[in-house]
């Protein structure tokens, strides 16, 4: 900061600053009342009371100069003997914002020394009678108060920044944690239609020209391929913008309810698939859900573009404590992906582990390529 900036003061500090001047010349005054064998109020007490307060102006900028500067100010009102009154407001004003500034260390060195000087000099210098072991106690127990409550204001004000800092990296993780759920939901999304659209364009393509009666219905699914990919992507994009989308909001959530429309769209290109249930149905918790519906997305996506296979199986399975779902084929195995790598079985495991669940993905022994994800009730805990 411009050193000339720094001279400037806060309107909320000078409105500080004049209240105390005001409580403290009025004390002053009530004070010499009852002190009749001190000095009179005069023009350079009334000063002097005024000058201790006008460096607190600046106490938050140079804690330790205000500091020293007010219990200087006292000292020589005291020398002076003028009447004990609230003068003492300003250092015990200082001392506080110095250490709540940070400064601790360097206040209790400044308030230690001022209360011996403001203490003893006096008594050195003037005909000030020289406390008693009683006066002493009460000025340190007066002393140790003071520095106690500082103590205590400056770890509640810690406290309260460290909660709001805390809720501050909560709100951050949680849009980070939107974030990739949001990319998640693009990439399925997209990878899944975008495959489908991709195969059946291939169908067309090789069949328009030697049997173009044949070349519709893989046209057709194309068409609403294309339209289902519109729909969600207006959905998940309604997110980001905050916006209801009318389209969006009529397409049903992503659940298992929704598999055999995953299951129609993979037969559209050919791929013979066989859907199975095993147990009761039962509700599921909508993330659960989701993610148990997005995982059979990708795992069909990777089947369809990668696999070469003509079967796939799917497999839901509703336990005691989870439900897993599991699609395998009879395709090239390892073509499908490799364990632990590739966008999708990435996102496959990202997925099952925000809900508390896990991926188990790889060749089947007897050929083809297997993905199952076990995926609890209850979701994540804590």
């Amino acid at each position: 900061m411009d050193p000339i900036r720094r001279l400037f003061v806060e309107p909320k500090q000078a409105v500080i600053a004049v209240a105390l001047v005001a409580f403290q010349i009025v004390g002053t005054f009530g004070a010499a009342h009852q002190q009749t064998d001190r000095a009179d109020v005069d023009a350079l007490a009334i000063a002097l009371v005024v000058a201790s307060a006008v460096p607190l102006l600046w106490r938050r900028r140079y804690p330790i100069a205000v500091l020293t500067a007010t219990h200087a100010i006292v000292l020589a009102y005291l020398l002076l003997d003028y009447p004990r009154g609230p003068i003492f407001l300003s250092p015990l004003i200082a001392f506080f914002s110095a250490v709540l500034q940070g400064r601790r260390v360097a206040a209790w060195v400044v308030l230690a020394a001022g209360f011996v000087t403001e203490t003893f000099m006096p008594v050195i210098l003037t005909d000030e009678p020289a406390p008693d072991a009683g006066e002493l106690f009460l000025f340190v127990a007066w002393l140790l108060v003071i520095t106690g409550a500082a103590e205590l204001v400056r770890i509640r004000r810690e406290r309260s920044r460290e909660t709001a800092r805390t809720r501050e990296e909560e709100a951050l993780r949680r849009a980070t944690e939107e974030r990739l759920r949001i990319a998640r939901e693009l990439h399925d999304v997209l990878a899944h239609n975008i495959s489908m659209i991709n195969v059946q364009a291939g169908v067309a393509l090789h069949l328009l020209d030697e049997r173009p009666e044949q070349a519709r219905p893989a046209l057709t699914a194309i068409k609403q391929a294309s339209k289902d990919a519109l729909i969600e992507l207006r959905s998940v994009l309604g997110v980001l913008r905050r916006v209801d989308d009318q389209d969006g909001s009529r397409d049903p959530a992503p659940t298992l309810a929704r598999v055999d429309d995953l299951v129609s769209r993979a037969g559209a290109t050919g791929l013979d698939v066989i859907k199975r249930v095993e147990g009761p149905a039962r509700p599921l918790p909508a993330p659960v859900d989701v993610a148990a519906f997005r995982i059979v997305q990708e795992a069909l996506t990777n089947v369809v573009r990668h696999a070469a296979a003509t079967t796939a199986t799917v497999v839901v399975t509703y336990g005691e404590e989870a439900v897993t779902v599991e699609v395998e084929d009879d395709g090239r195995g390892s073509a499908a992906g490799s364990v632990g790598s590739g966008s999708g079985i990435v996102g496959m495991r990202e997925r099952a582990d925000s809900v508390g669940g896990s991926v188990e993905a790889g060749p089947r022994e007897d050929g083809g390529f297997r993905v199952r994800a076990r995926l609890p009730y209850a979701g994540r805990r804590g």
